[in-house]
């Protein structure tokens, strides 16, 4: 590679292209733009393959190929595409159409959706080179320290990556030097795509072909260690080791070198005595990263009555309409109507995207999954590495993988022949994409990808959002009801336990009361489980001064520090901040702290305090952040090797024990006050589905709820399991205060290091808008944390009537509201971000 190759890419071609391509590259770019086809790529470049392109000077991308085109732009002449990186599609046109509805319903670039879509090994890095320029004259006393350490490794190496550099630097931070570098003319910059992907490989123990004869192999085994030939092996580790090797190779075919030397023993170099003889031999190979399981079908159960009875009105609801909603009460088998659907789906021919709404959940359900489907099925979700992740992207495009489970990154996936999708626990907010964009609710985005397949899709919930409930009732989809638990069990008895009628000697809030402690005892002591729910992790989510009431807050953000006992330090939950513990008041200089409020953390102490013959667990994010970690703990709680399992809203969704005959949800005060028009919707939700865990086997289940407000309505809801008389009651407020289902909302948020400027840009967004929409703009106001990562917030609320033609010209207009907005010099580091449908 010499200094000049920088600039010399094949911008010319032999003959005059008469093709172009509309390439996608995953930048948000306000559209897609368009690269000339050379003439030797045309056979080549087709919509679906990925591009190597240079956007700007000689920036490269890899893109790719929406569309091809013959009509030139007129407005530029395109630059030429440099390589095509496929031989075949990466993905079909469902998918390219999925991503174009995507950014068009959810107000993002193409780009964006592309960056969440393809898995991190399937985009080419650019990864930048610094090339030593031959033409300086060496003379290195211009330059800094800084610059004169480079410099000299680059004149030593003509070439240095930018990870180099960082170690020449022992910084993270070298892009000014690189830039005074660049400017000096001391080097120039190289841009080298790298692809990712690695292909798994592992070393095979193979049986020398001098041996492959039964005679030949007899005659060693025989001789061993009998004659003096040098060839012939004497030591007895060895004789094991390849004893070992004919044991493996009979009982299983292929005998990998790790799992053959920990059978027999044996060491690496006593294996190499035996290669080095000629009687064995090793051969790399490539091998699946996704261990594979016999591809049969095995369905060992019936249905009950009433679950065969919904499996049918499901099968017929699919003959009318596309979605159906299965509301079906905690423990009613769901599972199995699922499985039921499953298997005649694949027996067609057809792919199943089965999705639930975090990682957590997949832990338990793809063990019953696979007992029934084997290797039809494989998970997909962000805790696999990279190359996992591409290699199962590979079997579903191919259709080698019949059934996906995954979170909601899995509705990307490339379905050959979609038949099915099943969303369990449609009602969950996880569903819904947060940061970054696209900030798409995977249920929705599901039933429109579906679409494009002719494809079913089962929504599945024991409390059904109230938007998917309404479109039930009002015919846009079936509506099947499972009211009564498997096997004739009872839905579980719920108390209200008044907490303000325990006093502690410090006054501060009760954890766990009398009553509740005498049930978990009275659990433990018939050798059942226990489940504590409490939404908020950490030991204690702040500190209170004594003296004067300061407490310590995130310095990036208006939030107060939860302690976490266990690490002894204090985080911020909207940034990550971590801070030593404060033992000095800021403002009085007191040192007498109070923690308010308790966390997962500080019950799962006080729990084994109280109960220290009992084994406890605790389960949120903090203790369960390894791949295999959610699985472990729920396998150790299935055995009941673990008899109080504390934990937060991880422990609340589908998850199905056996021997939990007690439930208890230790400050619903907390989940029933947040500012929030879907409050009870929530609250209802997450206490019915916590309860929703005891006695789901035998026996009645108990579930004890312990709150100050016991008059809230919600309560006698959840009491009663009175999903119709909560929908009832939430749906008649919504149509008072216009709010879905029978409005769509669209929350523009701003965001910018100044309040000031951040606010002026808001108010300057509603001018915009007012004329053809101040019907429907609430705000502009500071939501509650109005301050994030030292960006401070201001948000507008737009309330549009469910007119598609409306909501889309608001859409428009916004888009352009902030082009002119950011193309104001004050306000163009101001972040606006859109939120279609936000939860």
């Amino acid at each position: 590679m010499n200094s000049n190759q920088h600039i010399q890419f094949p911008e010319e071609v032999s003959s005059q292209p008469v093709l172009y391509a509309e390439v996608v590259i995953p930048l948000a770019l306000p559209k897609n733009y368009t690269w000339a086809v050379p003439a030797h790529y045309q056979q080549a470049v087709q919509p679906g393959v990925r591009v190597e392109v240079i956007l700007g000077k000689n920036k490269k991308y890899a893109g790719l190929v929406k569309r091809v085109f013959p009509e030139k732009p007129e407005a530029f002449d395109p630059k030429p595409i440099l390589n095509v990186l496929d031989d075949e599609p990466l993905l079909f046109p469902q998918q390219l159409e999925f991503w174009q509805w995507m950014a068009n319903y959810y107000m993002c670039s193409e780009g964006e959706v592309m960056q969440a879509a393809i898995p991190a090994n399937l985009k080419l890095s650019s990864e930048t080179i610094l090339l030593w320029n031959d033409e300086h004259d060496e003379d290195f006393s211009d330059l800094d320290d800084e610059e004169f350490v480079v410099a000299e490794a680059l004149h030593i190496k003509k070439e240095l990556r930018l990870t180099e550099v960082q170690q020449v630097l022992d910084s993270s931070h070298v892009y000014p030097v690189i830039k005074r570098l660049i400017e000096k003319q001391v080097c120039h910059v190289w841009e080298e795509l790298k692809e990712k992907y690695k292909e798994k490989k592992e070393t095979y123990v193979l049986l020398h072909h001098s041996y492959r004869q039964e005679e030949a192999l007899a005659a060693l085994l025989n001789n061993w260690g009998t004659t003096k030939d040098a060839k012939t092996p004497k030591a007895p580790k060895q004789m094991e080791l390849l004893l070992a090797y004919l044991h493996l190779e009979r009982s299983q075919g292929e005998v990998p070198q790790p799992e053959l030397l920990k059978k027999s023993g044996a060491s690496a170099a006593q294996l190499k005595a035996l290669i080095d003889k000629g009687i064995l031999k090793t051969e790399r190979r490539a091998v699946d990263r996704i261990a594979a399981l016999p591809k049969d079908i095995q369905i060992d159960f019936t249905l009950s009555p009433a679950q065969q009875a919904a499996a049918d009105a499901v099968a017929a609801g699919f003959s009318e309409k596309q979605v159906c909603l299965l509301h079906g009460v905690t423990s009613s088998g769901k599972t199995q109507v699922y499985i039921k659907l499953m298997e005649a789906c694949i027996q067609q021919g057809q792919q199943v995207l089965f999705m639930l709404p975090e990682i957590a959940l997949t832990a338990q359900i793809i063990r019953r999954l696979q007992k029934h489907f084997g290797g039809h099925i494989a998970i997909y979700h962000s805790r696999f590495n990279p190359n996992e992740r591409v290699e199962i992207w590979s079997k579903v495009k191919s259709g080698e993988i019949k059934i996906v489970l995954g979170a909601r990154s899995a509705v990307f996936l490339p379905f050959r022949q979609l038949g099915l999708i099943i969303a369990d626990e449609e009602h969950d907010a996880s569903y819904k994409q947060q940061d970054p964009a696209p900030r798409y609710h995977a249920r929705d985005a599901a039933i429109y990808y579906a679409s494009l397949f002719q494809a079913k899709v089962l929504l599945g919930s024991a409390t059904p959002s109230i938007e998917s409930y309404y479109n039930a009732q009002q015919g846009k989809y079936t509506l099947v009801e499972l009211n009564e638990r498997y096997g004739n069990a009872e839905m579980p008895q719920i108390e209200i336990v008044d907490v303000k009628r325990v006093v502690t000697q410090d006054r501060s809030k009760v954890i766990v009361t009398p009553d509740l402690q005498a049930a978990i005892q009275a659990s433990l002591d018939e050798k059942k489980q226990v489940i504590l729910f409490q939404n908020r992790r950490g030991y204690s989510p702040y500190l209170l001064c004594n003296v004067c009431g300061w407490i310590p807050q995130c310095e990036h953000c208006d939030v107060t520090l939860t302690y976490h006992k266990a690490k002894n330090k204090m985080a911020c939950h909207y940034c990550g901040t971590t801070y030593p513990v404060v033992h000095t008041c800021a403002a009085c200089g007191s040192h007498q702290f109070h923690q308010k409020n308790f966390g997962t953390e500080k019950i799962e102490e006080m729990v084994a305090e109280a109960f220290p013959e009992a084994r406890t667990a605790r389960m949120d994010y903090d203790s369960v952040k390894g791949k295999h970690d959610h699985d472990n703990l729920i396998k150790l709680f299935e055995q009941q090797k673990i008899d109080i399992l504390v934990g937060t809203q991880m422990v609340v969704k589908g998850l199905d024990f056996e021997h939990v005959n007690l439930v208890g949800i230790l400050d619903a005060d907390g989940i029933l006050n947040f500012a929030d028009f879907r409050v009870n919707e929530r609250a209802y939700q997450l206490m019915e589905q916590v309860s929703g865990r005891a006695g789901r086997r035998s026996g009645l289940g108990r579930v004890m709820i312990q709150v100050s407000n016991t008059h809230h309505p919600v309560l006698q809801f959840v009491q009663q399991h009175n999903y119709r008389q909560l929908f009832q009651a939430e749906i008649a407020n919504r149509q008072m205060f216009a709010y879905p289902p029978f409005t769509r909302i669209i929350q523009l948020t701003f965001k910018h290091k100044e309040t000031l400027i951040a606010e002026e840009a808001a108010i300057q967004m509603v001018n915009g808008l007012k004329a053809s929409f101040g019907a429907f703009i609430n705000g502009p106001a500071e939501p509650v944390v109005n301050r994030v990562r030292n960006q401070y917030l201001w948000e507008i609320l737009l309330k549009l009537p469910k007119n598609n033609q409306l909501i889309q010209q608001c859409k428009q207009q916004i888009a352009q509201q902030i082009v002119i907005i950011q193309s104001n010099k004050r306000y163009r580091s101001v972040g606006i971000v859109p939120d279609i449908d936000p939860v």
